[in-house]
């Protein structure tokens, strides 16, 4: 695998190191409290925004540390919320509607942790000893009938990145609509910091992200964009996840989750598109095929 496609693969993965951190030192009704606050602060935004769905996206880079996360409500009741997102092994089902996301497997299960390997690299077909495999930490934080914390966290990635760690918290909104704060951000060293820069002066000088800043005439580009680009895709792909819940049987299920991925994502084509349907749907049975077989 090149550098420049383990850059590339370090980019699709997730994480909320520092937000974790606050987060788990709180207990779960606190959380879930901060969470109703944060939507109670956010309803302007959420309803006016140009996403053309209640959604609030924002991304920092500090140092190292680059961070993206998404605040939305979503048109589900927290109990199909809850039983689609709860488990390592429905997680791997969300991660591998995302293109540069090559297969996905989930480890043993304790109580509450469990392993998932994940292989991270090109948009198009690929072996997987050309991708790169990190090994991520599941965690349910915390499950009740009002608030949902998951997190999964690997300490170290290829190109010198490290700290990723997909962290989902969830609260009721009504009986039918939840509402989500998904986070993800990594630490990129001095290496991966560079391989990235070349990138995004030849064949990613065009892609952007979603934020603009007061002032500025375009929206942002370098790491905040990779970081909002990104956190976009895996929020389309819980989103996918949730709207087709009730889809049977799974092969069915996997097929139109695949189509609502593709759709959404096309709503953003200037940020996030980069293969046609029939290619994307292509590559992604293949992986899917991939991923179930036995290890």
């Amino acid at each position: 695998m090149g550098a420049m496609h383990r850059v590339l693969a370090c980019m699709a993965l997730l994480g909320a190191m520092g937000a974790h951190a606050a987060w788990g030192a709180t207990s779960a009704p606190a959380q879930a409290q901060v969470l109703h606050d944060q939507y109670a602060s956010l309803t302007d935004a959420l309803q006016r925004n140009a996403f053309g769905r209640p959604l609030v996206l924002r991304s920092e880079q500090a140092g190292e540390h680059v961070s993206g996360e998404v605040f939305a409500v979503v048109d589900h009741s927290f109990d199909t919320l809850r039983a689609q997102l709860s488990n390592a092994a429905q997680w791997c089902e969300v991660l591998l509607l995302h293109i540069n996301t090559k297969s996905c497997r989930a480890g043993p299960t304790t109580a509450s942790t469990s392993r998932l390997t994940a292989h991270f690299g090109k948009k198009t077909a690929q072996q997987l000893a050309a991708a790169a495999r990190v090994d991520f930490t599941y965690r349910l934080v915390a499950r009740s009938e009002q608030y949902l914390h998951v997190s999964m966290h690997a300490g170290n990635g290829p190109m010198a990145t490290s700290n990723y760690e997909i962290s989902l918290q969830a609260v009721a909104l009504d009986a039918r609509r939840s509402f989500i704060r998904f986070v993800y951000a990594y630490d990129v060293g001095f290496v991966g910091q560079l391989a990235m820069k070349a990138y995004l002066a030849t064949a990613g000088r065009d892609k952007v992200g979603f934020s603009v800043e007061p002032g500025a005439d375009a929206p942002v580009d370098g790491l905040r964009g990779v970081v909002e680009r990104n956190a976009m895709r895996y929020y389309l792909a819980i989103d996918a996840t949730l709207d087709t819940a009730n889809v049977s049987p799974s092969k069915r299920q996997r097929e139109e989750r695949m189509n609502a991925w593709f759709t959404a994502t096309e709503q953003y084509k200037r940020q996030l598109h980069e293969l046609d349907r029939d290619e994307y749907l292509a590559i992604k049975r293949a992986e899917f095929r991939r991923a179930l077989q036995p290890q």
